[in-house]
This record gives structure tokens, C-alpha cells and sequence, in this order.
């Protein structure tokens, strides 16, 4: 939702961001917080909204928050959210094949993502026989 308020030019360039240009886009989870900011939503909602792009590690964005500090339902997101980037087209990039989807997200389990949502995200694309 944030990325409303993130200028196209960024958003469709297809080629690498600059970094001020990733600064940019980096202030879209804290756009959603503020464009949300009177709707009536559970503080654990908003919590997630604004943190999502947050890491286990702790290298993520905004406020490099690890581990617990975060809870599940935002280390959720931010799995789903990768997920879909990856297995999406965008501008910059095309979608990834989804062996390599699973590789990323293994390979990052317990870095930028929380372990037991991995494990229960590829559980789940198991059951649903997208992946073996």
C-alpha cells in the first residue's frame, strides 16, 4: 500500500536502484503506517504493516528488529511477501522459477527470514503440490 506514495519512476525503473532511489522505497512501510493512521486497526495489525520488511537477522527495515522482537504474524508477511515478489514479473526483474524461489527462501531461513514461518510456508506449497 505504501508504494502509492513512491514516485513510478522508481517503482517501473528496470535496471538496478540507485541507493538513494532504494532509500525511497524503503519508506514505503512507514507511508502505509501513516496512511493508515486513522483507520480503526488492531495495534498488532499496524505493528505488522510497518514492520514487515524487518529481517530475523536483524538487517532488515524499518527499525532492525530480530528475532522475537517481532512477532509471527509479521515474519509471515514478510515471507509472503518475498514470495510473491519472486515468483511475480516485475520491471526489474521476471519471475523466478520456483525451485529457485525454494532455494532462496531455505537459504535464508534463519537469516532474513524466520525459520518456522519457512518451514511452514513450504509445507504448506508441499500440500498444495506446488513443490515436492
Amino acid at each position: 500500500m505504501g508504494k502509492i506514495g513512491i514516485d513510478d519512476k522508481i517503482l517501473n525503473k528496470p535496471g538496478r536502484l540507485t541507493p538513494a532511489e532504494r532509500a525511497v522505497i524503503m519508506t514505503h512501510p512507514q507511508i502505509s503506517a501513516s496512511i493508515l493512521k486513522n483507520v480503526k486497526l488492531d495495534k498488532d495489525v499496524r505493528e505488522t504493516i510497518l514492520h514487515h520488511h524487518e529481517r530475523y537477522d536483524g538487517k532488515g527495515y524499518p527499525d532492525h528488529k530480530k528475532g522475537d522482537e517481532n512477532s509471527i504474524e509479521t515474519y509471515i508477511v514478510g515471507v509472503a511477501d518475498a514470495y510473491d515478489a519472486m515468483t511475480s514479473n516485475r520491471p526489474y526483474c521476471g519471475k523466478m522459477p520456483i525451485e529457485q524461489v525454494v532455494g532462496i527462501l531455505e537459504e535464508e531461513s534463519g537469516k532474513q527470514f524466520h525459520p518456522k514461518v519457512v518451514s511452514a510456508f513450504l509445507e504448506v506449497l508441499r500440500d498444495k503440490g506446488e513443490i515436492q
